[in-house]
């Protein structure tokens, strides 16, 4: 069975349940401040079980794209080196919200199982939650019972907590679950050993392919648990592990999921997958990888060195140091298996196909910058391995460094340390890296409470459209600690304050009764709560508040938001309608707006689209709003829907002439309101992606002010009037003439130079050596070196130039030395420039080297000689 056909049979199969079938969810998520992607198929539906929305239907099927790198769940160092871990993953999952249960769950897992895929029930186990005496739980005995219906008793086991009880976090919905186990090993090593004592033992051909949860808990902050009033169930399926039973294989990548791409790889570099380990480890990794970059650019989310980005970026220089260090592939190749990856896949996932360039520019582009600082780490090891002399341990530390300031693979480090004969302070590098973690969770741990409920009728709507101020009461409130300190997080019945979304920040302000006056510090969404941030919490959480938002704020963030939408369509209009948003920032200070281009603008491009948003501005455009419009009907009139962003049935649709776009973000109500559009800045983020930031209204004004400053004082500065172009361009011609004469100088003083060195010249073992200093600049030294090796036989010449900011070296030697003793320049240099507290290189018969003690050089010079001697 094909992995197509085998995903199409379980989404069908669901639907004759009476399953709405929906679209995956983006793998990156851009509003749930507690994940950075969607880690598991539940993801996008835990505000239902939450009890903070209402799902389309009570019963929902669907396969989601998901990523575990990070946190709890991080599978990254697994990936390779066995055969059913993955970066990236597909999970099948069936879903009811306090629709059906443990019965229906069951009994539709075992008909989909060995009904329609035929898997023999011989090869099954399943799995029960016994109890945990901790939680004051007992043996999920509901489970068991019906387990018993469809399979044998003795091939249900008895799993504990941990593998046996699932959470969605330390606190939260959760419940016991029952895993399905398949043996798929030869039906000789079955009879042999009972596949009963390998499960959950990791055994790579007795494996999990499918986990039914069970949420019918509470997790409390305290530890504890309490019943939640509607049961839920929440299935995930392994649709790599699946594909690999149901095509006989041993592998996940033995199958037509992966293969294609393996093919296509063995192609480029030329080794065999299965041919030794170590490159077969290094095949599935690129092979991985690439899949979870791909789809994660392909939402949105470009390699960084923060935050998503930098965990992107960390898993496609993995693939890239595997493929270097493996397969000898030394030049950007990643990006070639795109093309198969896209053909597989680009069916069900059309994103693959429509973004294609941007994410085979960006891989690209990626893979040659972390060649090069390969190639710079390597050449910085080298160095540190000289230095070391006869320790033979390099230090973990600088082990770390490598890793941590160049992205060095300590592998790679290791690799070639053993090289030279040297071994690494592992003890040394592990403390670092641990050092490094505990920074990383300090700067990140959050304590939550569990939220305190005034009012659970779950009323909580936002007004922020239409309202900047209104009467409020708290609906809940929970406490927080960080490493910033202690604060609290409210809900109000209905709130003003716009919560940050789609690039635009969030409100601040303030809630007020007579008695005091509480500071709105930020304002976010999770999980379809509105949460605003407040230092203290309100003597009186029963009491009516007076919920302000800060209007000069909101105003500034409105009119950039809706400057964005005007130059959002500006680009296209003047670069072409392959312009996309790929990623923006709306505040009150200024707007920032990334997008698809694949060169520099031009000065003339920028003047134009800032002239096209001021057209739009003077034309007083008034804001045609649409709430709650049909996704399709929206499309259909040309709104602008954004790859990566998640949209229900019903969206916003915000139209300001001829820009249409679907946005949640506040707007003004006229173009003209926003006044002025200034550019500040265009540049690149990423192959492929432009960036350009951008103020409005006084900010603007206050720029163009401050340029007609500058300007007059540029004037009086030049002693003129009116013509600074003129005035500049005398300057200029001035400036030109002087360097000529000072070119002339030194090229006479370098001729002077060079005739008191020729005479300077001795003869030592055959060789005609010269060393010497010089207040000559580098460029200048060098030639005179290069132009004596020329003028004198045997010539071995070696120049340092006296300048105490930056000194260098040059050695220039007759090509006939370098041939007939061996010389080689760039390894002396190398050398000699220790002295100077610097490195360099070049060719055997030319080489330089820069380096900051001016004070080392009589010692360079010295040494530089014992190399003829």
């Amino acid at each position: 069975m094909k992995s197509k056909d085998i995903r199409k049979e379980f989404l069908h199969f669901f639907e004759t349940k009476g399953h709405l079938i929906v679209d995956s969810a983006p793998i990156v998520l851009k509003d749930d401040p507690t994940l950075m992607f969607n880690n598991s198929g539940m993801a996008q539906f835990k505000e239902y079980f939450l009890g903070n929305g209402t799902p389309k239907s009570n019963r929902i099927a669907d396969t989601q794209k998901c990523l575990r790198v990070s946190g709890k769940h991080n599978d990254l160092d697994d990936v390779g080196k066995d055969t059913y871990h993955h970066t990236m993953f597909e999970m099948l999952g069936n879903w009811s919200f306090g629709d059906y249960f443990k019965k229906e769950a069951i009994a539709w897992a075992w008909e989909l199982l060995t009904e329609k895929y035929g898997i023999s029930k011989d090869q099954i186990y399943v799995t029960v939650f016994e109890g945990d005496k901790g939680d004051g739980t007992s043996l999920d005995e509901e489970a068991l019972e019906l387990w018993k219906q469809h399979i044998a008793e003795d091939r249900i086991l008895y799993g504990n907590k941990k593998d046996n009880f699932w959470e969605m976090g330390d606190i939260g919905p959760c419940g016991p679950c029952s895993e399905i186990h398949v043996d798929i090993r030869p039906e000789a090593d079955r009879l042999a050993i009972d596949g009963k004592t390998l499960v959950n033992m990791d055994h790579p051909q007795v494996i999990e392919i499918w986990n039914l949860v069970f949420m019918q808990y509470q997790r409390k902050a305290d530890g504890s648990l309490e019943s939640l009033p509607a049961r839920h169930i929440d299935t995930g399926m392994g649709f790599e592990r699946l594909a690999m039973v149901l095509q006989g294989k041993s592998s996940n990548y033995d199958t037509d999921v992966f293969q294609p791409t393996i093919q296509k790889l063995e192609e480029i570099s030329g080794v065999k997958y299965g041919a030794a380990e170590k490159t077969d480890i290094a095949i599935r990794v690129v092979v991985d990888h690439l899949r979870a970059v791909a789809f994660a650019i392909a939402d949105g989310q470009l390699p960084s060195n923060t935050g998503a980005g930098y965990v992107i970026r960390r898993i496609l220089r993995r693939a890239i140091s595997y493929g270097y260090r493996f397969l000898g592939l030394k030049e950007p190749f990643i990006y070639k298996l795109y093309p198969i990856l896209k053909a597989e896949m680009g069916d069900f996932f059309p994103e693959l196909v429509k973004q294609e360039t941007i994410v085979t520019g960006v891989i690209r582009e990626e893979e040659a910058s972390f060649l090069r600082t390969i190639e710079q780490g390597l050449n910085r090891l080298n160095q540190i391995i000289e230095q070391l002399g006869d320790s033979k341990v390099v230090p973990g530390d600088v082990i770390f460094e490598l890793y941590d300031t160049f992205g060095f693979p300590a592998d790679l480090s290791r690799i070639v340390a053993e090289d030279h004969g040297f071994t690494i302070d592992e003890a040394g590098f592990e403390a670092e890296m641990a050092k490094q973690k505990e920074r990383s969770k300090k700067a990140t741990a959050l304590v939550t409470d569990d939220w305190v409920i005034l009012d659970d009728k779950g009323n909580e709507t936002s007004i922020a459209y239409d309202n900047t101020e209104s009467e409020v009461k708290i609906t809940r409130y929970r406490k927080v600690k960080n490493k910033k300190g202690e604060f609290f997080q409210l809900v109000f019945n209905q709130t003003p304050f716009y919560a940050e979304s789609g690039g635009q920040i969030g409100d601040t302000g303030s809630i007020s009764t007579l008695n005091e006056t509480i500071e709105v510090v930020d304002t976010k969404k999770e999980n379809n709560l509105v949460i605003h941030f407040v230092e203290t919490l309100p003597e009186n959480v029963n009491a009516t508040f007076n919920a302000k938002v800060d209007t000069e704020k909101r105003n500034e963030t409105t009119k950039n938001h809706s400057a964005t939408h005007l130059m959002h369509e500006a680009l296209r209009e003047v670069l072409g309608t392959h312009v996309e948003q790929k990623g923006s920032y709306v505040g009150d200070d200024y707007l920032r707006f990334d997008f698809s281009h694949f060169s520099k603008m031009t000065d003339e491009e920028l003047a134009i689209v800032e002239q096209k948003v001021n057209d739009k501005i003077a034309e007083a455009l008034p804001l045609i709003e649409k709430r709650d419009c049909d996704i399709n009907e929206a499309i259909a009139e040309g709104a602008m829907a954004l790859f990566g962003e998640k949209y229900g049935d019903k969206v916003r649709v915000i139209r300001f002439g001829s820009s249409i776009e679907l946005c949640g973000g506040t707007h003004v109500k006229n173009t003209a309101d926003i006044r002025l559009f200034r550019i500040l800045s265009e540049s690149s983020t990423a192959a492929g992606i432009r960036r350009i930031e951008a103020i409005t209204s006084n900010k603007a004004i206050e720029a163009y002010k401050d340029a007609e400053k500058n300007y007059n004082d540029v004037l009086a500065t030049l002693k003129t009037k009116n013509d600074a172009v003129k005035a500049v361009q005398h300057l200029l011609d001035e400036n030109a003439e002087l360097k000529k004469q000072l070119e002339s100088f030194v090229a006479q003083q370098a001729t002077a130079e060079k005739a008191t060195w020729k005479a300077a010249i001795k003869e030592v073992n055959g060789v005609n050596f010269l060393a010497v200093k010089t207040n000559l600049d580098t460029n200048a030294a060098k030639q005179n070196a290069i132009d004596l090796t020329k003028e004198i036989e045997n010539a071995f010449i070696v120049v340092g130039t006296n300048d105490a900011v930056k000194p260098s070296i040059t050695i220039s030697i007759a090509k006939n030395l370098v041939d007939e003793k061996g010389y080689n320049a760039g390894q002396i240099v190398k050398e000699i420039a220790k002295h100077i507290n610097g490195g360099g290189g070049g060719q055997p018969f030319l080489a330089t080297a820069g380096g900051k003690e001016v004070s080392g050089l009589d010692a360079a010079l010295k040494q530089a000689e014992d190399f003829v001697k």
